[in-house]
């Protein structure tokens, strides 16, 4: 059975403001690439979290299957809400410890569903720092937000 690892990225021109997300999806074999496929899209006014949100939702949507998956992100905000803070979240009514609503609460109740069928390895890697899967991903991001202007 292949690896998989998505590289997922979201972009935002102007914040809120048009933005886009990106995922670079592989399949490895040991250290080769044996399928690669690229996916973006925009929104013409959202916010940088909620395109970061979307990219990992997209990789995990794009799965027919139940699979095991590296999710790759450089936002700090989708690593710690998913594998520390939506436990807490959903244990205090998707509500915080403050007693406030939870932004982007639908993005991350369905991103929350969709890890359920998978095994969901998420780690977080620093942007812009020459990583090559998390630069196709902004790239793909930068991509969907060009895509509205068409």
């Amino acid at each position: 059975m292949p690896e998989i690892i998505a590289y997922t990225d979201g972009a935002c021109s102007g914040n809120p403001g048009p933005g886009g997300w990106g995922v670079l999806l592989q399949a490895k074999a040991g250290q080769k690439i044996v399928k690669e496929k690229e996916l973006y899209g925009g929104l013409s006014l959202t916010t940088n979290n909620q395109m970061e949100l979307t990219a990992a939702i997209a990789a995990l949507e794009v799965l027919n299957k139940k699979s095991t998956i590296t999710i790759v992100t450089d936002s700090i905000y989708v690593k710690n809400g998913i594998t520390v803070w939506l436990k807490k979240w959903e244990n205090n009514g998707w509500r915080t410890a403050n007693n406030k609503k939870i932004k982007n609460i639908e993005l991350w109740k369905k991103l929350h569903e969709l890890a359920k069928n998978h095994t969901v390895n998420w780690l977080w890697v620093k942007g812009h720092t020459g990583n090559p899967g998390n630069e196709k991903a902004d790239s793909l991001a930068r991509r969907g937000i060009d895509s509205l202007k068409k």
